[in-house]
């Protein structure tokens, strides 16, 4: 790294702080561990995160009280099929200065304007109203009327799909899909926590949180992902990887174009490597392995590549794909 010494001091600072983190968050939320780890990862490495699972899982109670330990102003979406890009982003109304009584257009922003957003059920809004907020993820600023308006940093996005009722939703495109760096699936709890969580939540018990982090904190860890080194032979596996996703390339196997009508394109190399630079530093690590990209890959990959019609009458799914792309690079 460079800077080693004061690198060195924020690694084990980062590490103390996810310790607490876990320690605040345990509180609260019972469980959803792996879950709460991807997220940090995301919110390390500027990405965002698409979250699936049934409803009654808690998804909003966690990332609220992510955005409360991390000290980080919180607003959630609720996406409907009337809801409107303005009704995001924000909307310019007039006002009238009550001094001089002259009429000039001012600008309101909308719940985008927040660290940590929750846009629940994103599938259920029409593809206009989608691309509203996927454009502010990706820009971290909002056009209107003709001005330019920044999101604060950090800037992190949780975004959830149910499952099971498809019907008037709206699936969001393979190209938007691409723009969230994780693709995570929330199971139910096993029984020992469901037990735990009904005791907890039928107690009429209240717990304060302590702040664990803050913005300035986050923004440092942030720009200290990118100072991380990377040894040449970890990038080389993330892209290869990613590359025998594709099956009209050399680089994919007969496996592949059997299975695989569309594969990642190169974010996912990209994703990749911050990603395992990231998970490394949580871990109190200075440099990412080739492990931390296999522990990574299914989230990662899991969106970014379109099974054929071959491997939904095989019932082949994409996690069997990817692990059997990780295999195949071992041999």
């Amino acid at each position: 790294m460079s800077e080693n010494t004061n690198d060195t001091q924020k690694l084990e600072q980062l590490v103390e702080a996810k310790k607490n983190f876990f320690s605040e968050i345990g509180k609260i939320v019972i469980g959803q561990k792996e879950i709460l780890d991807f997220m940090l990862i995301a919110l390390l490495t500027r990405g965002h995160t698409l979250l699936v699972g049934v409803p009654g899982l808690a998804k909003t109670l966690l990332i609220k009280s992510m955005a409360d330990i991390c000290d980080l102003s919180f607003k959630r979406i609720q996406f409907t099929p009337d809801l409107m890009p303005s009704d995001i982003t924000g909307t310019e109304l007039i006002d009238i200065d009550p001094e001089t009584e002259k009429r000039a257009f001012r600008f309101y922003k909308g719940p985008i304007f927040a660290n940590i957003v929750l846009a629940d059920e994103i599938n259920r809004t029409p593809p206009k109203t989608q691309a509203a907020l996927l454009e502010a993820m990706q820009e971290h600023r909002v056009t209107a009327g003709g001005h330019t308006y920044d999101i604060d940093e950090p800037f992190f996005v949780l975004a959830t799909q149910n499952p099971i009722e498809q019907e008037g939703t709206y699936p969001l495109p393979e190209a938007q899909l691409d723009r969230f760096m994780f693709h995570l699936n929330i199971n139910y709890p096993s029984i020992d926590e469901e037990v735990s969580i009904v005791n907890e939540t039928t107690v009429g018990k209240k717990y304060n949180v302590e702040k664990v982090f803050s913005k300035e904190s986050i923004i440092g860890f942030q720009d200290l992902v990118f100072r991380v080194p990377i040894s040449d032979n970890v990038v080389n596996y993330a892209v290869k990887l990613a590359a025998s996703t594709r099956p009209n390339e050399n680089t994919g196997s007969e496996y592949v174009k059997k299975w695989v009508e569309w594969g990642a394109g190169p974010r996912a190399s990209q994703y990749l490597v911050l990603g395992a630079k990231a998970k490394a530093l949580l871990d109190g690590r200075p440099t990412p392995s080739i492990e931390d990209i296999q522990s990574l890959a299914p989230e990662i990959l899991r969106h970014r590549i379109l099974p054929n019609f071959n491997a939904e009458a095989e019932g082949i799914k994409v996690d069997d794909i990817v692990n059997q792309l990780i295999q195949n690079l071992e041999d």
